[in-house]
């Protein structure tokens, strides 16, 4: 019985399945952030920007309707309870997505072409992971505390569901089931998209391992002894929380959700590149492309810290429980990917 297993465990367990979900998507579903934004801006395409409207739509309406039966303490998550800068979304989403840009993936992608045995993506991973600790903890932490604290907003209203929830009278967790709906319907409006199986598949998919994370560290917050955070998958911070994690276990060091997480993705792109016969070792040739990835894997590292979240923490995460952060930040870095992708593709002449 899940009672039966230690909390630690239990959630280190949860976020290694939901990893796997997400390895498993990005390397046979093609879920990919920046993927979707270079589809929809140079080949006409949106089913994978559909993919990822299904997937927040999908992981809204669990986690909603999960907060309606007891099950999870909405309130309580990260998100909401973190003061929300406009400015900070807008800053580190742009530094976000020019990096994602020019390094070619985010940081989930970089995990999952890891798993594939790209070589490159391991540089990303390092970089990124080492520049978000630099940001969130060392040299440049006192400037990103400094930038938010000036420009947090002292709102009590922590999400868009507590909006319409105000504005119509409905109690909040219908609000946000209804908003939720909504956006997964938005996504599927589409024959194309609903004919493709499995793209409606690997989005829904998704979805299920956001869920899966608010889940559990919601059930070990309000039932375990030991404090836990209410989060969900993200990749910012948890890279780096992995690189200390693998230096520093045996003194005492314990698995977290971020880095079981880490792990987990690991290992469903290492399974999906075999299932499919795509393994094979890469590495960079060119050392222009090498500079390309360091400085973006620094940008997606500071740009994710200063954003409290990646493409997939504010993109997903966040926006499954409709923060006020999580769309502003992603247009913030979908605005920094088209910048990137331009300058590499087409130039600025």
């Amino acid at each position: 019985m899940a009672t039966d297993i230690p909390d630690p465990i239990l959630i280190a367990l949860v976020a290694f399945g939901g990893g796997i979900l997400l390895g498993l998507a990005a390397r046979i579903g093609r879920f990919c952030t920046l993927g979707a934004i270079e589809d929809l801006l140079y080949q006409g395409s949106d089913t994978r920007l559909r993919m990822w409207g299904l997937a927040i739509g999908f992981a809204g309406v669990a986690g909603f309707g999960m907060a309606a039966l007891g099950l999870f303490d909405i309130g309580a998550n990260v998100y909401w309870r973190t003061p929300w800068s406009p400015l900070a979304s807008v800053v580190g989403g742009l530094l976000f997505g020019y990096g994602m840009s020019i390094a070619g993936n985010c940081g989930h992608g970089a995990l999952a072409r890891l798993g594939g045995g790209d070589l490159r993506a391991f540089v990303i991973v390092l970089v990124m992971g080492i520049s978000a600790y630099i940001m969130m903890s060392g040299p440049l932490a006192a400037l990103r505390v400094a930038l938010t604290d000036a420009t947090s907003l002292g709102w009590q209203t922590r999400s868009y569901a507590e909006i319409v929830s105000t504005l119509t009278g409905l109690p909040l967790v219908w609000a946000g089931l209804g908003l939720s709906f909504g956006i997964a319907v938005m996504a599927l409006a589409s024959g194309p998209f609903l004919a493709n199986r499995r793209a409606v598949f690997w989005g829904s998919a998704v979805g299920l391992a956001i869920a899966s994370g608010w889940a559990v560290t919601s059930h070990v917050a309000t039932h375990g002894f030991a404090p836990q955070e209410v989060i969900s998958h993200t990749f910012s911070a948890p890279l780096g929380d992995t690189i200390l994690y693998l230096m520093t276990a045996s003194s005492g060091t314990g698995i977290s959700f971020g880095v079981a997480s880490v792990f987990g993705v690991l290992a469903g792109a290492l399974l999906g590149s075999f299932v499919q016969g795509h393994f094979r070792w890469e590495a960079c040739e060119d050392p222009r492309e090498l500079r390309r990835q360091i400085l973006g894997g620094v940008c997606m590292g500071f740009g994710g810290v200063i954003a409290v979240g990646c493409s997939v923490g504010q993109g997903m995460s966040a926006f499954s429980v409709l923060a006020l952060s999580a769309p502003v930040t992603l247009a913030a870095i979908f605005a920094g990917a088209a910048l990137g992708l331009r300058q590499l593709i087409t130039g600025f002449a």
